[in-house]
Formats: structure tokens, sequence, C-alpha cells
């Protein structure tokens, strides 16, 4: 069995994490950019980091360790040259896009993802605000169709840490709109500035890792609009800058929520799977719902990207 090994290109890339976030404080401050800092909010952010690290290096070898047992059933050895590495990252960037969708529809998934987003604030720390529970909810499978087409699970997890560095410097209020050729391409600032917003027609929108090219695939891509400008955090703020409520105040809910008295195991095995928002009696809203209220209320607004035509969409059962 093949044991490749490669550079960790998100550790290798930690200096430069370090001084973007200090250039961008320093920009910020001085007035000399766009943007916004709280300091409880950006500690918060980095202890997020560093937790995110210690996890895998903790836990991170099991899912690899899957992947690596896999690997012996594989159809093809692509083997390591530079069209092998090309092809992974491409495959691998349409890979992320669809976790990072379901990332947004499972609530047992977003349960993971959502301290991502947990912060008000949109600047380099940000990025670095990540999950401790990744592995939990084994999505780490999506890897598994690359594996058994031929890419070894060193040449994926390789060029995913190109794709994890990409995502770290659009998390920047500093940088407008850029050129439009990298616009109508790439994974911009612009772009993930929508994917970060709760404004209604934001919601659910841009799950590109690197290439947006995705988003505009299937349909879920929301250009970033002067006239609506980004609002940053969660539909539910959870006001509290303590990492560990951070990390695990979502398996919290689910847990409360699945197992109230009275309810179906339908009901249960709903507020795991569905979509986050998701009741049982439709006492709260998903974000299809939060969209059509939204129309409801401005109607000239229906059909617009990112808005349904619909201005009716009832509760789940």
């Amino acid at each position: 069995m093949n044991d490749y090994q490669f550079p960790s290109v998100t550790q290798l890339a930690i200096p430069f994490f370090v001084v973007a976030i200090l250039l961008e404080l320093w920009l910020v401050r001085t007035g000399r950019a766009k943007g916004e800092f709280e300091t409880r909010d950006t500690l918060t952010s980095l202890m997020m980091g560093t937790g995110n690290v210690a996890a895998g290096i903790l836990l991170g070898v099991v899912s690899y360790t899957a992947l690596l047992w896999l690997w012996q059933f594989h159809f093809f050895d692509l083997g390591l040259s530079l069209w092998v590495f090309a092809t992974a990252f491409l495959l691998d960037d349409l890979r992320y896009y669809w976790y990072h969708r379901f990332a947004h529809r499972i609530r047992w998934v977003w349960a993971e993802h959502v301290n991502h987003h947990s912060s008000q604030h949109y600047n380099l720390s940000t990025a670095l605000r990540q999950s401790w529970t990744g592995l939990f909810t084994g999505m780490f499978v999506l890897q598994a169709p690359l594996v058994l087409l031929g890419f070894h699970p060193a040449v994926i997890a390789f060029v995913f840490g190109f794709n994890l560095v990409w995502q770290f410097w659009i998390h920047t209020e500093t940088i407008g709109k850029m050129w439009k050729p990298i616009e109508l391409v790439f994974n911009t600032p612009s772009h993930h500035r929508v994917h970060h917003a709760t404004n209604p027609r934001y919601l659910d929108a841009n799950f590109a890792g690197t290439l947006i090219i995705w988003d505009r695939m299937f349909g879920t891509f929301v250009e970033e609009l002067e006239e609506d400008r980004p609002r940053y955090g969660i539909v539910k703020n959870i006001g509290t800058f303590n990492p560990v409520k951070v990390a695990f105040h979502e398996y919290v809910g689910i847990f409360k929520d699945a197992s109230a008295k009275g309810l179906t195991m339908r009901q249960r095995l709903g507020y795991l799977f569905m979509p986050p928002g998701w009741s049982h009696d439709g006492s709260r809203e998903t974000s299809d719902m939060l969209k059509a209220d939204y129309v409801r209320r401005n109607p000239g607004e229906a059909g617009k990207p990112g808005l349904p035509v619909a201005t009716v969409i009832g509760p789940a059962e």
C-alpha cells in the first residue's frame, strides 16, 4: 500500500495568517480600510482556530485512516503527476461545495459548521473560527468516490490545504469587488460576504470553496448588492464569547429538541436531519420560510436572486 507524505499547506501558511490578521487589524484601526474588529470576538475566533488544529491532530487520523483503508479498493492508481494534483483539486473543490451545501441544509452537519458563522463581525480572524467536531458528522465519506477513482488520500488532503488557504483571505471587508473575470470564476471576498450574511436574500448562497463556478452551475449564486449590505452572524445569534459554548451549542439544541416528550420517531429524526430552523409544529422558521416571509413583506423583490417567486412556504411536516 502506498504511503505518500506531503507537507501540511495550512500549517505552513500559519505565519501568513498571523501577519495578514495583524495587517488588517492595523488598517482597520487606523481608518485606512473598511472593517470591524471586536477584541473578545477576535479572541474567540483565535481560540476556535486553536481548538480546530488540536482536534485535527487528535482526531484527523481517524478519517484519514478510514480513507487509507478504502484505498485498497481503488479502481485506478492515478499516481502523482501534475494533472492528477490539478484534477484532484478541481474535484475536491466540487466535493467541498456539496459538503458546504449539506452543512447548511442538514441540521446535524450544521451543528459542526454553525460556529464558523457565529461571529457578528467579518474579518480575517473569522476565517479561523473553525469546527472542533468535523469528524463526527461523517462528511469525510464524500471523499470516498475520489479515493475509489484513484486519488490517494494523501493527495486529496494536500490539495484541500490550498482550498483552505484560499478561503482564509476572502474573509474580509477591506477588499471590495474585484476584476470581473476573477469574480466570475473564483470565490472572492464579495461572494463570501454574501455567504456569511443573514439578510434573507443571502441565506444559503455561495457555498464555494475556491471556484464560484459551482454556485453558478447549481443555482445557488447570489451577487452582493450595495443596497442590501450584508449583516453577519446567524439568524438567532448565541450571544456568547465562550469558545466551548460556540463549539457545542447547536448539539445541545439538537439534543433538547430531539429528546422532548411526545414526539414521534419521525419528528425526532427531523430535528437531526431536516434544515436548521425546522420544527415539528412549525413554530420556528427555516431559511426558506424566512425568504418567503421577506417576499410577502416586499413583493417587489419576488423572484430576484436568492428569493422565491412564490410567497407562501408552509412548515414541513
